[in-house]
C-alpha cells in the first residue's frame, strides 16, 4: 500500500484503532443517507450493529496545515511533538477510549480584526470530533484548542463536509484541517501534512445477526468474503473517507476495491443506521468512529 510511514505515538490498543478523514473523492450514491434496495438481504429487522474487530487497513492521522504559511506548520509540528512526548496526548485519547470525561470546546466567531487560529473540521466523527448543543467535542478539538492556546490565538471552528475540510484550507479559508486525516498523497494536493499524530484503520461492520465473518482470523479472511459479494450488494461509507477509497478501489492507496456497490453518507451514523433500516448490507468506516457509531445506536434500539 502507498502509504507513507510515521513514528507513531504507542497509545493502548483502543486507541490505536480508529480513522481516515477528509479528501476529495467524488461521492456515490446518496450523501443524504438514502441506500438501495436490499431489504430482503441485508440485515431488515436486525434490532444491533457490531463490529467486525479487524482491521483492514493501516493508516496514520496527521493535521493538513495550509501550505502558505510554512512557520505555522513548524509551530504545529513542534506542538504535536511536544504532546505526545509528555503524555498530553495520551491523556486526552484516554478521555474517549478510556472512560475519562471530555471537555467542551467553544468556538469563536470569525474576526479579522482578530489573531484567530482557523480550524476546518467535520463534526460528525465521533470520538475525534462531535458536537453538544453549541459546543464542540473530541479528539482533535481538544487538541486544537490545546494548540490556539500555545500558539496565543483565538480559535474558530468551521464545521462543514469532509469532502470540503482540506479544500477550505488549499483555498486559504482556513489555516488548518484537523477532522482525523489520513496521509495519503492526493490531500498533499491541497495541503502539508504535520508529523502524524495517531494510528489509525478501517472496520466493517455488520448486523448482529451476521454470522460469516465470525470466524475471520485477520484482514485478508475479511477481505476475501467482501471480495465474493457481487453489485446487487451495498456498503455504506460515510463520504470522502478512507471507507470510500477502499471500497471504490484507488491505485494510489494500494486498494483494489470491492465488487459492491458503495453508497455514501453525510456520516457513519446514518449509513449504519440505513443498514439496520435493510437499505444496505455493510458499513466500512474507522475503527474509533465504527464502535461510537454502534454502541449509540444498540443503546437506542
Amino acid at each position: 500500500m502507498k502509504f507513507r510511514k510515521f513514528a507513531c505515538i504507542l497509545l493502548t490498543a483502543a486507541c490505536v484503532c480508529s480513522m481516515a478523514a477528509c479528501g476529495s473523492k467524488g461521492g456515490a450514491d446518496s450523501d443524504s443517507g438514502s441506500g438501495s434496495d436490499e431489504s430482503s438481504d441485508a440485515g431488515a429487522g436486525s434490532a444491533a450493529a457490531k463490529v467486525i474487530d479487524i482491521d483492514l487497513t493501516d493508516e496514520e492521522y496527521a493535521f493538513g496545515v495550509d501550505k502558505t504559511q510554512p512557520e505555522l506548520l513548524e509551530q504545529v509540528n513542534a506542538f504535536v511533538d511536544k504532546i505526545k512526548g509528555d503524555g498530553t496526548l495520551e491523556e486526552i485519547c484516554d478521555k474517549y477510549f478510556g472512560g475519562g470525561e471530555p471537555e467542551a470546546v467553544e468556538s469563536a466567531k470569525p474576526d479579522d480584526s482578530k489573531d484567530q487560529l482557523v480550524v476546518a473540521t467535520n463534526a460528525a466523527f465521533e470520538p475525534f470530533e462531535y458536537t453538544k448543543g453549541d459546543s464542540y467535542y473530541g479528539i482533535d478539538m481538544e487538541i486544537a484548542a490545546m494548540l490556539a492556546e500555545e500558539l496565543d490565538k483565538e480559535l474558530v471552528i468551521q464545521n462543514m463536509d469532509f469532502e470540503a475540510v482540506c479544500l477550505s484550507v488549499s483555498q486559504q479559508k482556513c489555516d488548518i484541517a484537523m477532522a482525523g486525516l489520513t496521509i495519503n498523497e492526493e490531500r498533499e494536493e491541497y495541503v502539508v501534512f504535520s508529523t502524524p499524530y495517531y494510528e489509525a484503520s478501517q472496520r466493517l461492520i455488520v448486523p448482529e445477526s451476521e454470522t460469516a465473518y465470525d470466524d475471520c482470523a485477520d484482514a485478508d479472511a475479511v477481505a476475501g468474503l467482501l471480495g465474493k459479494l457481487s453489485g446487487s450488494d451495498s456498503i455504506g461509507v460515510q463520504a470522502g473517507t478512507t471507507g470510500q477509497y477502499y471500497v471504490e478501489g484507488d491505485a494510489d492507496w494500494g486498494f483494489d476495491g470491492l465488487p459492491a456497490k458503495c453508497v455514501t453518507y453525510k456520516s457513519g451514523s446514518l449509513a449504519v443506521q440505513d443498514m439496520l433500516n435493510g437499505n444496505i448490507k455493510y458499513v466500512i468506516i474507522d475503527a474509533a468512529p465504527a464502535a461510537a457509531i454502534t454502541e449509540a445506536i444498540n443503546e437506542m434500539q
